[in-house]
C-alpha cells in the first residue's frame, strides 16, 4: 500500500471509549466540525448537536455529537425560495442519511488527526424522542449518529477488517466460494479472538430462552456476533417506522409524486 500521513490516520483508526477529562478547546471543535462541512453532500442536509456534559455523554466523553438529518432546514430554505418539497420522505431521507454519514466520517478523521478518538454510538436513532424533548429538535430532524469525542485514555489495537478480495468486486459482482468464506470468516474470528476482544468487554448476545448456549468467550468472535445481532434484533419494522413517523418522517405511504394517493 501506499504510505502517507492521511493513509495512516485512516488505517489505525479505532473506537475510543475511555477519555481523559482535557477539554478539546474551541478552536479544535471548530475545526472539526469545519471538517465535516466540507463532506461531499447531496442536499448539505447534515447537522449537530454538541454537548460538553462528560456526566451525560457515553463514556464519560468531554464532547458528543448527534448528527442529524436536518430535513427542516432544507425545506425552510425551500420556503424563502417559495418552494414546497415534494420529494417523498424516503427518498428525501436517504440522501440526508448519505450527507450525514459522510459528515460524520470526515469529523472523526479530523480528530484524529488533532491526536482525538472518537466512537461512534449507532443507538441514536432509538433515542429520537428524547434528545426531541430535552433538545427542541423540530419535525423533519432526525438524529442519525452520535461521536462521543476527546482526547483517548487508552491505546484499543486495530480491529480486523474481511480480507481486500472478499471486499472488492471488479466490473461484476463475485459470489464468494466456500473457500473464500471460510477463509473470509476465519480471518475476522481469529483476529478478535487473538485480542480476546469479546471476553474483556463482556459482549456475548443472548440467545433465546431455552435455546442452548454452544460458545464460550474461547471461540465466540465476530462472525456468530454479527449473525445472533442481525438474526435476533430488530426484527419489528413497525418500531422503527414509528420512531421515523413522530420524526415527521412518512416513508411507508406509497404515492405519486404530487402526492396523491394511487
Amino acid at each position: 500500500m501506499i504510505d502517507n500521513p492521511v493513509i495512516r490516520i485512516l488505517m489505525n483508526r479505532k473506537s475510543i471509549r475511555k477519555y481523559r477529562p482535557d477539554v478539546p478547546s474551541d478552536e479544535a471543535v471548530e475545526t472539526v466540525v469545519r471538517a465535516g462541512q466540507q463532506a461531499p453532500f447531496a442536499h448539505q442536509t447534515g447537522s449537530l448537536l454538541l454537548s460538553r456534559d462528560p456526566a451525560s455523554n457515553p463514556f464519560g466523553a468531554p464532547l458528543c455529537f448527534v448528527v442529524l438529518v436536518d430535513v427542516n432546514r432544507t425545506e425552510r430554505v425551500m420556503a424563502a425560495r417559495g418552494w414546497e418539497r415534494r420529494s417523498s420522505d424516503l427518498d428525501t431521507l436517504l440522501f440526508g442519511i448519505q450527507d450525514a454519514a459522510y459528515m460524520a466520517q470526515n469529523m472523526v478523521i479530523a480528530a484524529e488527526s488533532l491526536g482525538m478518538g472518537s466512537c461512534y454510538i449507532g443507538a441514536a436513532p432509538w433515542m429520537a424522542g428524547k434528545l426531541a424533548e430535552e433538545c427542541s429538535l423540530p419535525v423533519k430532524v432526525f438524529p442519525l449518529v452520535a461521536l462521543a469525542m476527546g482526547y483517548p485514555d487508552e491505546d484499543p489495537p486495530v480491529r480486523p477488517r474481511y480480507p481486500l478480495e472478499f471486499s472488492l468486486h471488479v466490473e461484476r459482482y463475485r459470489e464468494p466460494d466456500a473457500e473464500a468464506l471460510e477463509h473470509a470468516m476465519e480471518t475476522m474470528d481469529r483476529g478478535y479472538l487473538e485480542q480476546d476482544y469479546y471476553r474483556r468487554a463482556g459482549f456475548m448476545v443472548e440467545l433465546p430462552e431455552g435455546t442452548p448456549e454452544t460458545f464460550t468467550f474461547d471461540d465466540y468472535s465476530w462472525t456468530e456476533h454479527i449473525s445472533r445481532k442481525l438474526g435476533l434484533w430488530g426484527t419489528d419494522p413497525g418500531m422503527l417506522q414509528g420512531i421515523l413517523r413522530d420524526c415527521g418522517f412518512d416513508v411507508c405511504t406509497t404515492g405519486r409524486a404530487d402526492g396523491e394517493e394511487e
